[in-house]
């Protein structure tokens, strides 16, 4: 497995010191929290994991901007361990996070579950690269079925494209605001380049050209040739150029709603088109628009388990979902139909059949466009 000797690949001598401290710390907190005999093993994933983390720098000094994603792989039942030490590893978080100037992350795993889990793009990624903390050399040699990105399921691209898309929704809704303020102006900034570099990713992965480099992910696109006609992939091509560029070196977004407006509506038109492309390959039907997509009653989770769908809606919405038409469909479909009506249909909060189709989907009985926001918002914390 490919572990990195470096967080970043140009980040000044001081951060690249800064943020091993912010390991060693994070290994004695861990330590000490974790009882040693059920610890099998800490990695550090994300950007800074695979070695290509970003560098804010500025006038004084190299900065880090990424949050830090720690893996806590706990012997037993990962769905245990993560009730029993989620709370305390997310206080430790929050104690550690101020020194070290950017947010410190914890999620639990067993080795047992990595073995066991079907390849995910989040598994491929952290398995592909990260830094290891705490375990053997051997800890991961049964996990090398995560390694092949050539067989990511287009489930997973869907999955990418939807977060990146709700990060848009997301900056609809600040741009929307009638003071637009510096903070803002920076989510957009960034949720606008996670989405360029989200376009290509998820193009790439359609094709079996993932991988967890985004400087060769970036390579692959520039030298790829699509055998059918695709009138926005240049675009895709560009958006990621800057995408890549955003990411290893991030800068703050100047609050200047205009021009982030525009380019917002381009990336919107550019995320539609895509989505099409790929529910349509993915799903093998065709679809004209989005209101089409939304109300079309296909199955979009066929790849879900109809049991184990319909226990997650019990406990997601209570006994009576198991009374519903969706009681087994994944309740991740219902985010891929609200999306589609809230970002890329524009008469949704006036049309009534379009209204009542979101707050169905998202369980709410508001017509109040933030409102409605929050809900999408909920729901997509638990299943995105």
């Amino acid at each position: 497995m490919l572990e990195t000797q470096r967080f970043t690949l140009d980040g000044s001598a001081q951060l690249e010191k800064h943020l091993a401290h912010c390991c060693d710390r994070v290994l004695a907190g861990v330590s000490s929290v974790i009882p040693m005999s059920r610890l099998e093993g800490i990695l550090l994933g994300g950007g800074y994991g695979r070695g290509e983390g970003g560098v804010l720098k500025t006038v004084e000094d190299d900065r880090p901007y990424n949050d830090m994603e720690f893996y806590v792989l706990i012997r037993g039942s990962s769905w245990l361990n993560e009730r029993k030490f989620r709370a305390t590893l997310h206080h430790l978080g929050e104690k550690l996070s101020p020194e070290a100037r950017l947010e410190i992350e914890f999620k639990v795993l067993s080795t047992q579950k990595l073995e066991s889990s079907p390849i995910t793009m989040h598994y491929y990624d952290l398995i592909a690269g990260h830094r290891r903390l705490w375990g053997g050399k051997d800890l991961l040699r049964r996990c090398r079925h995560h390694r092949a990105a050539n067989t990511l399921p287009l489930s997973e691209a869907t999955r990418l494209l939807m977060n990146r898309a709700s990060g848009l929704l997301f900056s609809n809704s600040l741009l929307q605001k009638d003071k637009f303020t510096a903070e803002d102006a920076d989510f957009v900034g960034r949720n606008q380049a996670k989405a360029q570099l989200a376009f290509g990713d998820v193009f790439l992965t359609a094709h079996g050209l993932y991988h967890a480099s985004c400087r060769e992910r970036n390579h692959r696109l520039r030298a790829f040739t699509p055998n059918e006609n695709i009138p926005w992939f240049e675009k895709v091509r560009r958006y990621h150029n800057y995408g890549v560029d955003f990411k290893l070196h991030p800068h703050n977004t100047p609050p200047d709603r205009e021009a982030l407006t525009a380019c917002q509506g381009e990336l919107v038109t550019v995320a539609l088109q895509l989505w099409l492309w790929l529910e349509a390959r993915r799903l093998r039907q065709r679809f004209s628009s989005a209101v089409e997509y939304a109300l079309c009653p296909i199955n979009k989770c066929p790849e879900t388990a109809l049991a184990r769908n319909a226990f997650v809606n019990a406990t997601t919405f209570g006994a009576p979902a198991l009374l519903q038409e969706k009681r087994f469909r994944y309740p991740r479909e219902r985010l891929f139909n609200a999306l589609s009506l809230l970002l890329w249909e524009p008469t949704t909060m006036r049309e009534p059949q379009l209204l009542h189709g979101v707050q169905s989907e998202l369980v709410t009985t508001t017509n109040d466009f933030n409102e409605m926001i929050g809900a999408y918002q909920s729901l997509w914390r638990r299943f995105s």
